[in-house]
């Protein structure tokens, strides 16, 4: 059963999912940073760090979101950065960043499916995502668009919530996610579906060894996944 947001309402889970950021954009940045206590900012960056030998020139965001992700790709010196997402509301929060530190003429922002991606083949060295896939409704259709537009030889760096296994963290970790994050994000972001959605998401996801399986489908070889933070979360790499 696909795990959507608004389990009463009548739209897709792509639509869902758009007005779902759409609602919690305004304070997405506080909560991400609040409810991972600070940690995804350094997962970000050492999937940066991993694109670092590659020396990528262009690079696609995907699911950026307020492009956070992009931002930290300027470590790299790309000289251009295009963040796709589905959400306006998010894409609108993510301009007024870059405008702040004046990054327009290298990141561009994008609303835009990132199941039928507006780019051609072979286009970027390098594609990226963070915590987004599992939003995707097609989730191996997703994958595959990113493949056809990452050129032979790019790379492909995607972050994303994982479940721990080990005894007492897998526990603690579990109480905190479906306990303690849902009534944390209903207080301040205001909408009583979307950090539910949050956990029913991440233990739907296939993490691990099965979404390496789908990647390898999609099209990626050289896969590898790296567990952070007692697998709180994984990055997964793959070239093309």
């Amino acid at each position: 059963m696909t795990v959507v947001p608004y389990k009463e309402g009548k739209e897709n889970k792509k639509q869902q999912i758009a007005a779902m950021f759409n609602n919690i954009s305004p304070k997405y940045d506080l909560l991400n940073h609040l409810l991972s206590f600070g940690i995804d900012i350094s997962w970000r960056r050492k999937g940066v760090r991993l694109l670092r030998p590659l020396r990528p020139a262009t690079i696609l965001d995907v699911a950026t979101g307020t492009a956070d992700f992009a931002i930290e790709t300027l470590a790299l010196k790309p000289e251009k950065v295009v963040g796709v997402d589905i959400s306006e509301g998010m894409l609108k929060l993510g301009r007024q960043k870059i405008a702040r530190k004046n990054l327009q003429e290298t990141i561009e922002l994008i609303q835009a499916d990132s199941e039928e991606l507006p780019f051609h083949d072979n286009k970027f060295d390098a594609v990226i995502v963070a915590f987004g896939v599992r939003n995707f409704e097609n989730l191996e259709k997703g994958l595959s668009e990113m493949c056809r537009v990452m050129r032979p030889g790019g790379k492909v760096v995607i972050i994303e919530f994982s479940k721990p296994t080990k005894f007492p963290f897998r526990q603690a970790y579990n109480f905190y996610f479906k306990r303690i994050l849902p009534g944390i994000g209903r207080i301040i972001s205001k909408d009583r579906s979307a950090y539910h959605y949050l956990p029913e998401s991440v233990m739907a996801f296939p993490d691990g060894e099965r979404f390496i399986a789908i990647l390898q489908k999609a099209g990626y070889k050289e896969l590898q996944c790296i567990p952070l933070t007692f697998g709180i979360s994984c990055i997964y790499t793959g070239s093309k």
